[in-house]
């Protein structure tokens, strides 16, 4: 078992966490009030390993459903009208466990993240530990993702659904069945967009021995490594974004000054293209970084360059704080890394899920070590 106490470590976790988010993942400041909170508390914060988990336990999957993009003027004045002005819970993830667990009449010992990122994996600890349960040291993407489909469950065939999803504002409701992942997410898209942002929503009602079967494990871990590095490389007068390059075995694929960016909410997700001129070793090229939510294309000097599955993460040139894709704006100096994606999403089902096709673009997945030598 990990626990995790002072406000370094709570840190260190989500900067890790918001690291491996590719750009999305939520909010990492709501991923430290979150944890705060609960040790502020005096609840304890931890993981622990796959191998501890019972084959028999239920385990669920609560995760954030919604766009991440910036909410408009005209957007918080409907929210008023609507009544959607308070914060009804602590956790909405733990509120929509407590939902499916009251209508699939089970008792759920184990929580497993979707994915990595700023909010959505600490939210997932923090709600264990107000239910006063286990989270497991995994997760189903090794990164973060746009749709549920993108996860280790959809590439074996196991079930999504029932569906529980809960707002802050306190509206409840149960996506029953669904004809496929695909109309899975849109419906919770829509019930998240009905609120005007985020939902929590929990699926993935799996025992332990399915779990076991598709759970990336370690990956909580690692995120606290990875964001425990870039703060004592930086500390120590080292340069960060190298080192993190170098001890993730990644690449340094770029780095400069936002020189563009594009946006728009739609359907649900956050989508955009940032721009970056060159500085330094990339004096007169170009890098352009297309989102949806997390960042999947990439184009250097025009040409495609390394996409999805294998993951693009942007991160502040001096300092390695990671960024999510909302927080970057015209005028930031910034680096690009580049890390091979996890074998599952190498596999010809990962890419028809994760890679450029999926997102509608002609460009065929080329694996970032034979772009980038």
């Amino acid at each position: 078992m990990t626990t995790i106490k002072s406000d370094q470590e709570i840190q260190d976790f989500v900067r890790g966490c918001t690291f491996m988010g590719t750009g999305g993942g939520g909010n990492p400041k709501d991923g430290i009030a979150w944890l705060t909170a609960v040790r502020d508390e005096g609840l304890p914060i931890s993981w622990v390993d796959v191998s501890s988990i019972s084959d028999d336990d239920w385990t669920l999957c609560p995760f954030l459903m919604g766009s991440i993009a910036p909410l408009t003027e005209e957007a918080k004045k409907r929210m008023k009208q609507l009544g959607l002005v308070k914060d009804a819970f602590k956790s909405i993830q733990a509120e929509s466990v407590r939902l499916l667990e009251e209508y699939m009449k089970v008792k759920v010992k184990t929580l497993v993240p979707i994915e990595l990122g700023g909010s959505n994996t600490p939210g997932v600890v923090a709600a264990a530990a107000r239910l006063r349960i286990s989270v497991v040291d995994g997760d189903y993407t090794g990164r973060a993702i746009p749709e549920i489909p993108q996860t280790t469950p959809y590439l074996e065939g196991l079930p999504l659904w029932p569906i529980s999803s809960v707002d802050k504002y306190g509206n409840f409701c149960i996506i029953k069945e669904s004809t496929s992942y695909e109309m899975a997410e849109r419906i919770g898209k829509f019930i998240a967009a009905a609120s005007f942002g985020i939902a929590a929503q929990a699926g993935f009602l799996f025992k332990g021995n399915d779990m076991k079967r598709v759970v990336i494990p370690g990956t909580l871990s690692r995120c606290l490594e990875i964001g425990r590095l870039i703060r004592t490389s930086r500390d120590s007068g080292q340069d960060p974004v190298m080192q993190i390059v170098k001890e993730l075995n990644g690449w340094l694929l770029f780095e400069g000054k936002v020189s563009r960016k594009e946006w728009e909410d739609k359907e649900g997700y956050y989508w955009g293209t940032h721009t970056i001129t060159g500085e330094k070793n990339f004096a007169d090229k170009e890098f352009k970084i297309w989102f949806k939510n997390e960042n999947h294309i990439s184009w250097l000097n025009g040409k495609p360059y390394v996409t999805s599955p294998d993951m693009l993460i942007v991160v502040e040139r001096e300092t390695g704080e990671p960024l999510t894709n909302p927080e970057i704006s015209e005028g930031q100096r910034v680096a690009v890394i580049g890390l091979r994606a996890i074998k599952q999403f190498r596999s010809s089902k990962g890419i028809d899920i994760l890679g450029p096709g999926h997102f509608g673009f002609d460009i065929d997945y080329t694996p970032i070590e034979k772009l980038v030598s």
